[in-house]
């Protein structure tokens, strides 16, 4: 004898009802879920190509400027106290004596070209520099192997002075009025154009001599992990003479700007998401309007109001989540797409040459937490009109 067969599992009326409601007004569904992904799609590149300019320009500092900088309070030579303190320290890689000025370079006029001139902020460096700063090889080592009354030159101080390779110019330091000749060794690019228009390196032996002692400014340190700076700067200066200078205090007012930056535009551009929250709302609302007779049937056999309300509440969060789902796939897609081609910027104005794009897992989670919120609240306004419906009026 056959087993009889088992009925069909109950549908739970609010998810019944969503579907339904779901497969009428497909216009008008579309159109609220591409605009739900399109703030999202917006959002999402606009964080990603906001965290590549922040992490590009940081990396791009840190290419030529050290995390930690210890400046002497009293003027003198070499240390061997904060030598022995910086080798005993876990957190440093590298280290290396100081002494930076500032000076007016020129280059002589020659046939055809007239004569260059610029200002530039000169570090005496030894040959420890290739480790301290971060440099590409090839710089690197230029700039370790540097000569006495040789100069690495930025690149856009380079292209200021019309210096290239191998050429002489002339130096008048600004501490003493002195003046000297140095020979071009090279160029470095950092990928900052305010480093590059600024910086040249000169071995320390040669600054000194300029300035007709064997004074330094103090130590330049190299760290396993930058974000430590002012911890380990703060612990080395505890028990020397020396005031401590990390990276982040010398570049303090750029990284509260961007910082500002992002936050400025993740909430302006979360303004579309809320525009689009609001198509949900009308969506929902209309329906309401529409199914005001059969809400009125369904309450008068016996439907809650939590059901009303989470059958609308299940609607609303249907065309969310779709709109998140696709928003999430177009933003991803644009990110990657500048990632392969990045995105040229002029770097006079904008410190680096290229915009790339650093999407983050946090991002990614707040945007969707705040996408799938705003849409449920949306849905939840005429979901409550809707539980509000009373069958007996409405019948009558």
């Amino acid at each position: 004898m056959p087993a009889p067969s088992r009925p069909p599992a109950p549908t739970s009326l609010p998810l019944t009802l969503a579907r339904a409601h779901l497969r009428r007004r497909r216009t008008q569904n579309l159109s609220t879920v591409l605009g739900i992904a399109v703030g999202v799609m917006v959002l999402i590149a606009a964080l990603s190509l906001t965290n590549g300019f922040t992490g590009a320009l940081i990396q791009a500092t840190l290419r030529a400027t050290p995390h930690l900088s210890l400046t002497r309070f009293t003027p003198g030579g070499a240390d061997p106290e904060m030598e022995k303190a910086l080798r005993q320290n876990k957190d440093v890689v590298a280290f290396m004596p100081f002494l930076a000025d500032k000076g007016l370079l020129t280059r002589p006029a020659s046939d055809g070209r007239g004569a260059g001139l610029d200002f530039a902020t000169l570090f005496g460096v030894s040959a420890e520099a290739g480790k301290v700063l971060g440099l590409p090889p090839e710089e690197s080592q230029l700039l370790a192997t540097l000569k006495p009354n040789e100069v690495l030159l930025g690149s856009a101080l380079a292209q200021s002075l019309g210096a290239f390779q191998g050429q002489e110019l002339r130096l008048l330091a600004g501490s003493t009025q002195r003046r000297s000749a140095l020979k071009v060794a090279g160029i470095f690019r950092s990928g900052n154009y305010l480093i590059d228009s600024a910086y040249a390196f000169v071995p320390l032996g040669t600054l000194q001599q300029i300035q007709g002692n064997t004074h330094i400014s103090g130590y330049q340190a190299r760290l396993k992990d930058p974000d430590l700076a002012p911890q380990v700067g703060q612990t080395i200066s505890r028990a020397l003479p020396y005031s401590s200078l990390p990276w982040q205090n010398l570049y303090g007012s750029l990284l509260d700007q961007l910082k500002l930056q992002k936050q400025v535009i993740g909430f302006v551009v979360f303004l579309i998401v809320i525009v689009a929250a609001f198509g949900i709302a009308n969506v929902l609302t209309l329906t309401v309007f529409e199914k005001t007779p059969e809400i009125a049937i369904l309450r008068a056999m016996g439907a809650s109001r939590r059901q009303i309300i989470w059958a609308f509440v299940w609607q609303g969060a249907a065309l969310g989540a779709a709109g998140l789902l696709l928003g999430n796939v177009l933003g991803l897609a644009i990110s990657l797409y500048f990632t392969w081609r990045p995105f040229q910027i002029p770097g006079d104005l904008y410190f680096i040459t290229a915009l790339p794009v650093q999407v983050r897992l946090s991002d990614l989670l707040w945007v969707n937490a705040l996408g799938i919120s705003t849409t449920l609240l949306a849905a939840l306004l005429p979901a409550r009109r809707a539980a509000g419906i009373e069958p007996a009026r409405i019948i009558r």
